[in-house]
């Protein structure tokens, strides 16, 4: 019997893909699901659910929501790899907890293939990560395990009425603890342009209250610690600063991107929590950092940034930075305070630790 480990976020391709391998009893091919929970758990349920209905045979549902914070976001804040040209990249920054998730898993199940969605671009830099862990792994597209093109795996669902909890035929989803990218299928509009429930994170201009909102960040040896006084986990820090930035329309993008494949596509982005710690961030370096070091962390924060893009996550070239960036950390100490009004957010006070 082979086995399959599948990541599952409930997207239409891979419950396609699921449904697929059980029609096809000869095949001889087990398929087991795993579900990450990166901050979204309104949906685990219902996805676990599906997942076996389809025909998975077991479904792993692993709370991932520290690690992401701990391992993956906290060390690219640091470093500098978001800023407002480079964006939040929400989707870009889980994909080393999820590869390395799915590869660990693939080897307590003795699978020899993994499976995953996503757009060109993002496979190309899941493939890398992969390929990183365990070179011996074979790694797999949904059409691939359906043996059919991608357009057919569409048509596959549609007339087998399996359902998805993410996307649409326009669109697809993708939501974290750290925020959420709609990746569209065009650069255009659809017709009746892009639908007034896009954006679910964050208000309108029109939509913000017409008072200026101020948020005081305190950070400890560079590690986000208070807000308002009020010392909190980071994870519920996040948590709190997605809705407080969110409420006051902080946190919007919404930029071309090319698709990985050649094919021009728009990314629609929100990530409040993440504009208010970045910005934080980067002016607490600039108050406590030698403007020379403090330039230097501005090129390592590029380079981060190319790194996660590029499924570079395990290599010594980000360990090289994560060295050096450790190093200026007992410098970071102090309050940053922010003042936020309809979409804009600006430093208002840096305060002395």
């Amino acid at each position: 019997m082979n086995r399959i480990v599948m990541g599952y976020s409930g997207g239409i391709e891979t419950s396609a893909a699921i449904a697929r391998l059980a029609e096809r009893a000869a095949s001889n091919t087990e398929v087991v699901a795993v579900i990450l929970d990166l901050g979204r758990r309104e949906e685990l349920v219902e996805q676990r659910e599906r997942a076996l209905t389809l025909g998975a045979v077991r479904c792993h549902v692993v709370d991932s929501r520290e690690d992401l914070v701990r391992r993956c976001i906290l060390p690219a804040l640091q470093a500098g790899a978001f800023d407002d040209a480079r964006g939040w990249m929400p989707s870009a920054i889980a994909r080393p907890l999820i590869a390395k998730t799915i590869v660990d898993i693939a080897r307590m199940e003795a699978a020899d293939t993994v499976v995953y969605g996503g757009s060109a671009m993002s496979r190309g830099s899941m493939d890398a990560l992969v390929r990183s862990l365990n070179p011996s792994l074979r790694t797999l597209a949904p059409s691939d395990v359906c043996e059919m093109s991608k357009s057919a795996v569409l048509e596959y669902a549609r007339a087998r009425d399996i359902p998805a909890t993410v996307g649409s035929d326009w669109q697809k989803v993708s939501a974290n603890l750290w925020g959420r990218s709609v990746a569209l299928d065009r650069v255009q509009d659809p017709p009746t342009g892009v639908p007034d429930d896009t954006y679910v994170l964050t208000r309108s201009a029109d939509e913000c209250p017409n008072r200026p909102a101020y948020v005081e960040l305190e950070f400890e040896a560079g590690v986000p610690s208070r807000v308002n006084g009020i010392e909190m986990p980071i994870v519920e820090m996040i948590e709190s600063l997605e809705i407080i930035g969110g409420t006051h329309g902080v946190g919007r993008t919404d930029t071309p991107a090319g698709s990985g494949d050649g094919t021009a596509c728009r990314e629609i982005g929100e990530a409040p929590a993440a504009a208010l710690l970045q910005l934080a961030q980067r002016e607490l370096r600039s108050l406590r950092l030698a403007p020379d070091v403090a330039a230097r962390v501005e090129e390592s924060g590029r380079a981060y940034a190319q790194l996660i893009q590029s499924g570079a996550w395990f290599s010594p070239a980000r360990q090289t930075i994560d060295a050096f960036i450790s190093s200026l950390q007992p410098a970071l100490s102090g309050s940053i305070r922010l003042r936020l009004f309809k979409g804009d957010c600006t430093v208002s006070t840096l305060v002395a630790s």
